[in-house]
């Protein structure tokens, strides 16, 4: 079930307890939002690839495909900001939702209105300002970086290869990008893409460890370089 309001954000629920997703729904329908409801982590693909949600909050321990599971298929899809909702409460845990690809994390039980300022948070990184209208494509080095369509490209050689980015490491990419040899430090990143949240030093590191990878998969090493004892930067001079 869809509800449609003209304009709004849709807010796609995977979540199997029917009354957490209605106290969900009640709260984020409040709030101004769109919301639909999958039941289960198979529903919650087929929805999601039918209505295109802008955000969507996924529950860890569901039938059919649990929340990593889900997870992992939308990240292939693409960069559709996902937090995930679950009972574990380690950092362990959420450090592992953030490697597999999650741009926030809420530990149940939780306060709804914290989950809706979270929604908010997480739609804010994820899409372009006022200010990047002025410039929408961003070049530094192999990488181009357009702010209007979120999508990323790596130029090597000949080639233009797409770069699948989550919300939050298209942000941290593109502040890097906005000054390729500084080195920004961990709390820097963590002010300019996880100001809301209660983000540590090593989720940061987490973020750009996967982005690395990434990368790397595509064919360019050491892209963005860690500066030992002070933080990150995009390239070396």
């Amino acid at each position: 079930m869809m509800t449609r309001v003209a304009g709004a954000a849709l807010v796609l629920i995977a979540e199997d307890e029917a009354e957490i997703a209605d106290i969900l729904e009640a709260y984020l329908q409040r709030d101004g939002f769109r919301t639909a409801w999958a039941r289960d982590g198979r529903e919650a693909l087929q929805l999601q690839q039918a209505i295109k949600p802008d955000l969507v909050l996924l529950d860890v321990q569901m039938p059919h495909l649990d929340g990593w599971e889900v997870l992992s298929s939308l990240r292939q899809r693409g960069a559709t900001p996902v937090i995930m909702l679950t009972a574990l409460d380690s950092d362990v845990d959420k450090i592992s939702a953030l490697r597999v690809g999650a741009d926030d994390y809420v530990v149940k039980p939780f306060n709804p209105t914290e989950v809706i300022a979270r929604v908010r948070a997480v739609l804010r990184r994820s899409q372009p300002g006022a200010s990047a209208l002025a410039q929408a494509v961003l070049r530094a080095g192999a990488l181009e970086l357009d702010r209007l369509s979120h999508s990323a490209w790596l130029h090597l050689g000949a080639q233009r290869l797409a770069l699948p980015l989550t919300a939050t490491e298209f942000r941290l990419l593109q502040v890097l990008a906005g000054a390729p040899t500084r080195v920004f430090s961990r709390a820097e990143l963590i002010e300019a893409c996880l100001p809301e949240g209660d983000a540590q030093e090593r989720t940061i590191d987490s973020h750009l460890s996967k982005l690395r990878k990434k990368i790397e998969q595509l064919g360019l090493d050491g892209m963005p370089t860690s500066v030992r004892g002070v933080g990150y930067c995009l390239q070396r001079p």
